[in-house]
């Protein structure tokens, strides 16, 4: 993109969370809105979530469901949120499912459906965003990613591919955008306690923590505090910040 510099931080920026009626979703929707955010609660199914949330929330807040693997679903989502709050400033795609298994008895559906949620719905509400961000030279897209897609893990082949080809869109599109003015980037979140991960055996669980340089699970309000420093940083683009207990670097 041609241009030079960022323009100014809108005031109260309207902010998208995906996946905000879950765990992380919800310490995130709570994050933006400490920090002066008006927040658009997105939910796929679980509706009742995502209202609890609002509730929680002080400023201008709306709550909006959608199924983001569809582009058509997702402009229309956007749509509602631009009526409501105003275009969308910030974009956090937390949203993502997992269909573990190893690969030569996974149903091939399953594994399409993970990259449609996950990497192609990631593209969709940062695609529908990034024309307003350009023209105002002020926007931030925050991919949630994970230490799934830096390090290898048995059974999660469209999981691990889904969010390794987030953080490379991660850092091509913060090329792309940086001279406009909005930054692109992930934040790479360790093991936590969510309905991501509250399916486990708990010996699997505690194998895990055990493990980690830093032996303990991460919470979702150490992750959901990322989002300040990706707010308040113009320079920093194209990054992955982990806060992983330290698993990525074993």
């Amino acid at each position: 993109m041609s241009g030079q510099g960022a323009g100014k931080r809108p005031d109260t920026p309207v902010a998208l969370v995906t996946g905000a009626s879950g765990g992380l979703g919800q310490a995130l929707a709570v994050e933006l809105d400490a920090l002066g955010c008006r927040v658009a609660v997105h939910y796929r199914r679980a509706a009742e979530h995502a209202e609890a949330v609002r509730a929680k929330l002080t400023h201008d807040a709306v709550v909006v469901g959608a199924d983001v693997g569809s582009w058509e679903a997702t402009r229309e989502m956007y749509r509602r949120v631009e009526e409501s709050l105003g275009p969308i400033d910030v974009v956090v795609n937390n949203g993502a499912i997992r269909r573990d298994a190893l690969m030569a008895m996974q149903s091939p559906d399953d594994w399409h459906e993970v990259i449609r949620t996950n990497l192609l719905g990631t593209f969709h509400t940062s695609r529908v965003a990034l024309p307003h961000m350009l023209r105002q030279r002020w926007g931030r897209i925050v991919n949630v990613v994970s230490p799934s897609g830096l390090i290898a893990t048995a059974g999660q082949t469209a999981y691990s591919a889904s969010k390794a080809g987030v953080i490379g869109m991660t850092r091509t599109l913060a090329a792309e955008c940086g001279r406009r003015g909005v930054t692109v980037n992930a934040v790479s979140p360790g093991f936590m306690i969510t309905g991501m991960t509250q399916g486990l055996p708990e010996r699997i669980t505690e194998d895990m923590a055990r493990k980690a340089p830093v032996p303990r699970f991460v919470t979702v309000q150490e992750v959901a505090r990322s989002v300040s420093l990706f707010l308040d940083q113009d320079c920093m683009t194209g990054q992955v910040v982990s806060i992983d207990s330290g698993v990525s670097v074993m």
